[in-house]
Order: structure tokens, then sequence, then C-alpha cells
């Protein structure tokens, strides 16, 4: 990976639309989608000089925009001293290469800066694991004329990744080295594996955070259980999981976690190098859905979420939509119903009735009993440490066993229970 020499690097950068009714609405930009990058890029390190939305019936198969507009793009550019152009549609490598050339600066895309902010943001070497593999499918069809261009922009925003031997390497070495990314990462997943075992035979429930990028979700965790995880009011300020324990009540412990935030346009190869992380979401117990309720586009938001559970699997794991930030919500109504709570995590408000509706959705009816153990059968006392919560035990005639035991386990051993 690069050297932390990009951190001096201030990219003036030029962000760039296009607005087709031709185009796939996950693809397409807006106001709102234009202002978006402007908030990424800064994310980046990055300043916007200046933005450039065109509204035409369909793409340019060559440049993506209009012949005209790549010639004001470059007019801008140049009056602006601008070294960036970053395009918040998807391109393809030939728009790319071409798009570079005729602008005579560096041009990116959507997806490449969000690469670039992650590269920057993880931390764990698994997370780091997974976004060199996002990067490495991100370049490999964009090896062909690239060299130069990475050569000469060395640390700026959209190259931080895979370093300069890496990238002066063939197709075939790119190729291995994806490979050995996805073993690391079946390494992972098998591990994942493991503990979840675990969890399950402990009958631990688990709680998984979900949400659009900067909606909250580590100020709400760290809100419920004291996590002290950074929590910032930017995007993409967490990338690595966390995990922590939660007391529901004297009979309920659950495990909650934070994931990855969602963004519209989120680069496929993200996700899918992220899938060893985001299948958690899978095998959760429930979804807490943190929307930003304050953010006056929090629909479109909450879409991008849902589809992006959809397609990772989690289609069919109970969910709890948490609307945050209720304090700086500007309508009439909070939204309400069965299945919502609003709250905001950083003033505490609604958290109590938060506690609650996980709590109905996954105590698991556990209670505490008194066991007297005879000697003979003291092997049970094994048992109730892997399938219960044991709490005291004291040696007398008896082996006394005082413990939250499920239901599945009182009915094994309903026969050693006093009163």
């Amino acid at each position: 990976m690069f050297e932390e020499n990009h951190l001096k690097i201030i990219n003036r950068a030029v962000l760039v639309g296009l607005n087709s009714p031709s185009l796939p609405r996950a693809e397409n930009t807006e106001d709102e989608s234009l202002a978006e990058l402007s908030a990424l890029l800064e994310t980046a390190g990055g300043q916007c000089l200046g933005t450039v939305l065109q509204n035409k019936p369909s793409p340019n198969p060559r440049t993506f925009i209009g012949e005209g507009k790549v010639e004001e793009v470059r007019t801008l550019v140049h009056n602006l001293g601008a070294d960036i152009v970053i395009f918040d549609n998807p391109l393809s490598p030939s728009q790319q290469r071409v798009l570079t050339e005729a602008l005579g600066v560096t041009v990116i895309d959507r997806a490449a800066l969000i690469l670039d902010i992650f590269a920057k943001r993880a931390r764990t070497s698994e997370g780091r694991i997974q976004v060199e593999l996002a990067q490495y499918k991100y370049l490999l069809p964009r090896l062909t004329g690239m060299w130069k261009h990475l050569e000469r922009q060395e640390g700026a925003i959209g190259t931080r990744g895979p370093g300069e031997t890496q990238l002066e390497s063939d197709r075939r070495h790119i190729h291995r080295k994806i490979a050995r990314l996805e073993d690391e990462l079946r390494d992972v997943r098998r591990i994942r594996s493991t503990q979840r075992e675990r969890r399950e035979k402990n009958e631990v429930p688990v709680v998984a955070i979900v949400g659009y990028t900067n909606a909250g979700k580590s100020t709400l965790l760290n809100a419920l259980t004291g996590a002290g995880i950074p929590a910032n009011d930017r995007l993409f300020d967490t990338l690595d999981t966390t995990t922590r324990t939660l007391e529901i009540s004297d009979t309920c412990t659950v495990l909650i976690s934070d994931t990855v935030g969602f963004i519209s346009k989120l680069p496929h190869q993200l996700v899918d190098a992220f899938k060893a992380t985001l299948e958690e979401l899978t095998f959760a117990d429930l979804l807490l859905h943190v929307i930003d309720a304050s953010n006056p586009h929090w629909r479109e938001q909450a879409e991008v979420v849902d589809k992006l559970v959809i397609e990772l699997g989690a289609a069919q794991t109970p969910r709890l939509e948490v609307f945050n930030k209720c304090d700086k919500f500007v309508g009439d109504i909070l939204p309400h119903g069965g299945d919502m709570v609003s709250v905001s995590a950083r003033t505490g408000a609604g958290l109590d009735r938060l506690i609650e509706s996980i709590g109905q959705r996954l105590d698991s009816g556990a209670r505490r009993v008194t066991l007297c153990l005879p000697y003979d059968h003291g092997g049970l006392l094994d048992t109730l440490y892997r399938e219960a919560k044991v709490e005291q035990v004291e040696y007398g005639q008896t082996i006394a066993v005082t413990a939250l035991c499920t239901p599945k386990t009182i009915g094994r051993l309903s026969q050693y229970i006093q009163g």
C-alpha cells in the first residue's frame, strides 16, 4: 500500500455528472447526488472547485458526456486550476482513458473515489484485505494505458492502494494477487463460521446494525453499549466491524455489531469483497436499520440500504427501523409504526424504547432457576456452563446451581429444578 504521504496532497477537483433517461436509476446523477459526491471528496481530503451536470438523452459511448460538454469541462479545469475530474456516474475503462487525454488531468469515477476512502480508513488486517481485493478487481480492466497516469499521480485521490511494484506487474501477477487475497478472505469466513457456531451453541442472539453512511450507526452503538468507537460527522467514518455485548434485561443478553455504511452507487467490487463481513447480516437474529431522520432524502437512502440487504441475502432477517437524529427532525410527525423506533443516539432520547423493542423480539424466555444436582450427576454442571449463564454454585448435600436457563435447557433438566 502507498505510504501516508498521500495525506499531504490536496486534490482540487471539478465534479461532473450526467442525468439521462437511458441510464439505470442507480447510475443517474441529480443535484443531491453531486452534493453527496462533494462530501465524499471532502472525506478523501480533496476540495471541490466546481460542478457540471449535463442533461442528455443518452451517454456518448466514447466520452460519456457530450463532446461540447467535454470542452466546457476542460476550460473550467484550466480556469480553476483543477488537477482532477471526478464523475458521479460509472465510467468504462476506455471512457476514462479518453477523458483523461481530452481534459489533460486525472479522471476517475465515484467508485474509484469510494475505494480511495476505504483504503485510507481501513484499520484492521481484514478490512485492508477486503479493500485491496476490491481495488485490484477495479484496476484489472483498467490496466491498459494506466501505468503512466498512476506513476505521475502517485498518492493522489483515486490512486491510493496497491503499490508501485504491483502496478508495474502484468495481468497474470494481478490475477495471482486477487487469488491470494480471496484465499485470505476464505480464511476469514472460516473463522467467522466457527465464531457463529459457538454463539449458536450458547444461544446468544445477534443484532446487526445497518444503514446509510453517516446515519449515526457508531454513535448508536456507543450509546447502547459504551463501545467508545470514534464517531464523527463524515462519510464512511467506520469501516471495521465492532461487536459488543448489550444487556437487554437480567435474562436476555445479545451481541450487537455495526457494519460498514452503505451508499448509492457503492462499487460492486466493494460489495463482493466485503461479503466476508456483510454475510453476518444473513446470520443475524435482528437487523437494526438506522435511518437519518434529519436528512430530507432519508427515503431514497433507506431504499438503497434495503436493496443491498436483499442483494446480500438477508431479506428474510427480521428488521427494526431506527429513525436516528430525531432531535434534528424538521417534519411535523416522526415516522412511527410497529417496527419503527425514533431515537437520538446523541441525546439518548428513545433508547429505552429501542432496548425494549429489541428485547420483545429476541428475549429467548430464559429465566433464573435453582437446580440441585446429585454428585453422581455432577457432569450436568458442565452442561450448564456450556448452555446457560451460571451465576452461583454451592456444594452441600447436593450441588446447588443458580443459573439463567433457556426453555430448552429447563426442559431437559426439569427434574433437578427446585421450586
